[in-house]
């Protein structure tokens, strides 16, 4: 409990004079720069021959997890900043491989940190639709920070199933 307090007052710290024009936009970048780390940590954690593993019949395998982690970004990323995804990062197949599935997965990230970067709060009440539904462009912003951490939380247990700690819960090198 310790931990969390001492993190939270540190991110709020950081962040406080930062938000000051645009604090939604700020935090979501925030954000997305500590998931990116820690979901392409754990796409490279997972052994290339474990992206097979599902546990059990009716979940996804983890290499579906990369793909639909990929996808996820490209297509709520370019919601939340009007962008033009980039071609072909979301079409690796999940039989690529772990060499190709961490590579497209990088990829989407990438493409996240350069149109995030130019997001501004000012556009958050623009309707827009996602997911075959109308809302505003903030609904893409928690869209994103719910999946990131809903897809760590699954790659997590994906590693700790086959004997592999997730990177938040490795020792610091």
């Amino acid at each position: 409990m310790k931990r969390m307090s001492l993190v939270l007052c540190v991110f709020f710290a950081m962040s406080a004079l930062a938000q000051e024009k645009n604090p939604v936009s700020t935090v979501l970048r925030e954000i997305l720069s500590r998931q990116e780390k820690n979901l392409i940590a754990a796409a490279e954690e997972m052994p290339a021959d474990k992206y097979a593993f599902k546990p059990t019949p009716e979940q996804m395998t983890f290499a579906h997890l990369v793909v639909h982690m990929t996808k996820s970004n490209v297509e709520l990323c370019s919601k939340a900043a009007d962008a033009t995804p980039p071609p072909h990062v979301g079409d690796t197949p999940e039989a690529a491989g772990k060499d190709k599935l961490v590579s497209a997965l990088n990829s989407s990230f990438a493409f996240c940190d350069a149109v995030l970067a130019k997001v501004d709060d000012s556009r958050l009440g623009e309707p827009i639709e996602v997911f075959g539904h109308q809302g505003p462009r903030a609904i893409t912003y928690f869209a994103l920070t719910n999946d990131w951490a809903d897809h760590y939380s699954a790659a997590a247990m994906y590693l700790r199933l086959n004997g592999l700690l997730p990177p938040t819960a490795q020792p610091k090198k």
